[in-house]
């Protein structure tokens, strides 16, 4: 069992129920932040006093307020920590959902678990964090269905070229014709707005505007 656990959760409703499995699962020293500099600063201090957080438990978003802050999300906390200390444990609890980003957190970040918040949220977290004292990777259930049922697309160089275009404020028109004069295939406006469509569907993106989001904070572009 984990000795030393840190909970990185900003709405104090959501950590309660977070400490209730804690006490479930007779785990003592739980540590709370609501901060990610909080969070990365307490984890690097424990490891220099001799004492290291065993497990880290975060969401993937942090409302902001007046406190400026060097980490401003789960994902940046978890890049830097991955890097830092290689063998703390890390679950992520977040309503986040999109298969993509999942997939990004387990693949890149090596992230040892991955919880879906919602009714059975907690129950799961519970399940989870015995799946990693057992040296095994827990996704939710319906995270696993999702995932499985949408396979990964191969994002080309092409796709990291028309999105970065479209992030620098340029239309589908200006990018046809830019591909165009550069001789770059496909240049077609069909064929662009064919591939806009399977990278929407992808990253379960509402349009165009929120794809670009999204592939940025993934750091595609």
């Amino acid at each position: 069992m984990f000795k030393r656990v840190l909970l990185s959760e900003d709405i104090d409703t959501i950590s309660q129920g977070i400490m209730a499995v804690m006490d479930k699962l007779h785990i003592e020293d739980v540590q709370q932040t609501q901060y990610c500099d909080d969070t990365y600063l307490r984890i690097k201090k424990s490891n220099i006093d001799g004492f290291p957080i065993d497990l880290l438990i975060t969401d993937l978003s942090f409302v902001p307020d007046h406190r400026k802050q060097e980490i401003n999300s789960g994902e940046e906390l978890i890049k830097k920590v991955r890097k830092e200390f290689p063998e703390l444990k890390i679950i992520v609890y977040s309503i986040e959902d999109r298969p993509e980003r999942v997939r990004s957190l387990l693949r890149d970040f090596k992230v040892d678990g991955y919880v879906a918040k919602g009714r059975r949220g907690l129950r799961e977290l519970e399940d989870a964090i015995i799946s990693v004292i057992n040296e095994k990777i827990y996704l939710s259930p319906s995270l696993n269905q999702t995932i499985r049922s949408q396979p990964p697309v191969e994002i080309i160089d092409f796709d990291i070229e028309l999105l970065r275009l479209l992030s620098k404020g340029h239309s589908q028109d200006q990018i046809s014709a830019y591909l165009k004069e550069k001789s770059i295939k496909p240049c077609s406006l069909s064929a662009l707005e064919k591939r806009l469509n399977i990278l929407r569907h992808h990253f379960g993106a509402n349009n165009v505007v929120h794809l670009v989001s999204i592939t940025k904070d993934l750091g595609i572009i």
